[in-house]
């Protein structure tokens, strides 16, 4: 009897064993996706939306059992919008079991982390940098890049300055941050407005977190503009705005904005002075984002009421989108044992033409194409709203008209 016992106790002790080998086993199909984040400095009002749309859809891939049985880790690292807190946080993450794709937050982050992710072979996200597109590797913007946006942007303005009646071509200044990513839309945007007879007064560029933009602004208004393209991300853009309303240049200067401008919080906060102000986006805006049948995990994982919902949640919705039909093409060609950064990296560039919803245009990556989308689309501010007044354009290709 007293054997008898014993067996069964080494029994019932294997079988649990096996039950908790299946079990580790069935835990080990697990990917990474890594965010090197900024989620309390400059970019934080937009970059922490944008990461709950990440992660959100994420956990309801997962909920839903992931991609073929392979759930996706979501790690996000706060950078603080520091270049050197961005390498940091990917060299320590750089071993995470099966990462295959790190989000570069900033412009500089991208820039100082790419050396390490080719030595990795993964691959890495960037806002929009055209140095990528002109110089093809491992690192994939989000949508257009900036200069390709800021050529829309021309378009744009030419557009509306001859629907309003004016002779010849008008001025357009620049303002934004003094920093790689604020100089980057002029890296073939001006090219291309030299190549349709627009001037571009000198560009003024500001140090991110400056609370005055007075003299900035003042300047180009003695250079006799007609337009003012803003960058910075909001509330930058809105600051800059607000600035400019109380100079009275909004009254006489249209102004425009990039992807990051004023969004629906901006926008409600200081209507008045945004009024009319027009921004150029690659991802759905205001109603058009908060109405779109994606936006019911803002409050089904418990974000808040939906119409508090920023429309950059959107973004990362459409980042975790695209690694998502990513995986399902690496693991249907290696499958999850074999399963890289190099998978990825050859997965990204087969999806020429994938859709993600509407959330933005169809994905261009390609083995020569760099860009997330083609398409931008333009929204104005009208009664402390996001209103759209366009429907999707496809971008020119400045880049192609810089020398990287």
């Amino acid at each position: 009897m007293k054997m008898r016992k014993i067996l069964c106790g080494i029994i019932v002790l294997a079988f649990i064993g096996l039950i908790g080998a299946v079990q580790s086993h069935a835990a080990e199909k697990q990917v990474t996706y890594l965010s090197l984040a900024d989620y309390t400095a400059a970019i934080a009002g937009l970059n922490v939306p944008a990461d709950m749309g990440c992660e959100d859809y994420i956990k309801d891939l997962n909920s839903r059992g992931g991609v073929d049985g392979v759930k996706v880790k979501f790690i996000g690292v706060d950078t603080r919008y520091d270049v050197a807190r961005g390498v940091s946080a990917y060299k320590r993450y750089r071993t995470e079991p099966k990462l295959l794709v790190a989000n570069a937050i900033s412009t500089p982050i991208g820039k100082a982390v790419a050396p390490l992710v080719t030595k990795d072979k993964l691959v890495t996200l960037v806002p929009g940098d055209g140095e990528f597109q002109a110089n093809i590797g491992r690192i994939f913007a989000w949508g257009p890049t900036y200069q390709d946006s800021f050529a829309a942007s021309i378009d744009w303005i030419l557009s509306d300055w001859k629907a309003k009646g004016k002779p010849g071509t008008p001025k357009v200044g620049y303002i934004s941050w003094d920093n790689s990513y604020g100089r980057e839309f002029l890296r073939g945007g001006k090219e291309y407005a030299d190549t349709k007879g627009v001037f571009i007064a000198a560009p003024e560029f500001f140090p991110p977190g400056a609370l005055d933009h007075t003299v900035y602004l003042n300047r180009l208004a003695k250079a006799e503009v007609n337009y003012i393209f803003v960058g910075g991300v909001d509330p930058t853009a809105t600051n800059v705005i607000r600035d400019a309303h109380k100079l009275g240049l909004t009254k006489t200067i249209q102004f425009i904005c990039d992807y990051w401008g004023p969004t629906s919080l901006g926008a409600r906060l200081h209507p008045e002075a945004l009024e009319g102000a027009v921004v150029v986006s690659y991802y759905l805006r205001g109603d058009d984002a908060r109405k779109h049948s994606l936006a019911n995990l803002w409050t089904k994982y418990g974000r808040g009421k939906l119409e508090d919902m920023n429309e950059v949640y959107a973004i990362g919705m459409s980042w975790a989108m695209t690694y998502e039909a990513a995986l399902k093409i690496a693991l249907k060609e290696v499958g999850y044992k074999k399963l890289d950064g190099e998978a990825m990296y050859q997965a990204y560039q087969k999806l020429t033409g994938v859709e993600r919803a509407g959330l933005q245009g169809p994905c261009a990556y390609s083995p020569t194409s760099r860009r997330g989308s083609w398409e931008v689309r333009f929204y104005q501010v009208r009664g402390g709203k996001i209103n759209s007044i366009s429907g999707w354009i496809k971008a020119p290709d400045a880049v192609s008209l810089h020398k990287f």
